[in-house]
């Protein structure tokens, strides 16, 4: 895969919200490994929301343009808060909310049935996780979980800059909430249409360690090999962690 690789300023104007949706989700037999990371997010999201992690007001940082990882929260959660560094993802989201012509197909996705979401009980705010307050000046009290998926990876240009985006978010934390994420270990880049991406190489072992240096501790840490087709991404496996934020913090 040669070409340009696109980071920072770069990432924000080049990435196409469409392209990614038809890389990443398209649900069809022709990407499996695409398929099976969705299943075992799906599958860790559910038991996460079905089990305890619950409250007022999720905070969803860095949903990119999709909407599946809401299927489960959206039962577990009174109010949910999305924030993203891109533009025009949000636009995206808006459009499957309002069921405008050209919004993305998620049913796929929804067995059995779609979230009970509405375009006025979802905030779409901006979100920079390299920023020590990542929702800059938005004023939005402390609430019960931080979800992130396959996000910081992305947006995080080395290691130390990880660290910083897993203390902004368990900042955004009450004392005893829960910070959930998937990342996609050991990425070298990923690709959304023909443009390549930077993607931040993670072992299993940085992640826990950044977010237990944060405050929380880990309640869960699962692992699996699987990784995308290597047309799309250059990865080793995922993990999908479930963090709590010491309740004296």
């Amino acid at each position: 895969m040669e070409g340009k690789l696109y980071t920072g300023e770069d990432y924000k104007k080049e990435f196409d919200s469409q392209n990614y949706l038809k890389t990443y989700y398209t649900f069809d037999s022709g990407t499996v490994a695409e398929n099976e990371i969705l299943k075992f997010n799906l599958k860790n999201l559910f038991e996460t929301f079905s089990s305890g992690v619950r409250g007022d007001v999720l905070s969803n940082t860095g949903p990119g343009p999709t909407i599946y990882q809401l299927l489960s929260a959206c039962e577990a959660f009174r109010e949910i808060i999305a924030s993203d560094h891109l533009q025009q993802n949000p636009q995206e989201v808006k459009k499957w909310l309002k069921k405008e012509p050209g919004a993305y197909d998620w049913s796929p996705a929804m067995y059995p049935r779609p979230p009970s979401l509405s375009d006025e009980s979802r905030g779409l705010l901006k979100w920079d996780s390299n920023q020590p307050h990542p929702l800059g000046p938005a004023q939005v009290p402390p609430v019960n979980c931080v979800l992130t998926l396959l996000a910081l990876e992305c947006a995080c240009h080395d290691v130390d800059a990880y660290r910083a985006a897993g203390r902004g978010l368990v900042s955004l934390l009450k004392p005893g909430g829960h910070l959930v994420t998937a990342v996609a270990l050991r990425t070298q880049h990923y690709m959304v249409g023909a443009k390549k991406f930077f993607g931040l190489h993670l072992e299993k072992e940085t992640v826990e360690k950044a977010l237990q240096e944060a405050g929380c501790q880990v309640l869960r840490c699962r692992y699996s090999p699987v990784s995308y087709s290597e047309a799309h991404c250059i990865n080793e496996g995922i993990c999908f962690v479930v963090t709590r934020k010491s309740p004296r913090a």
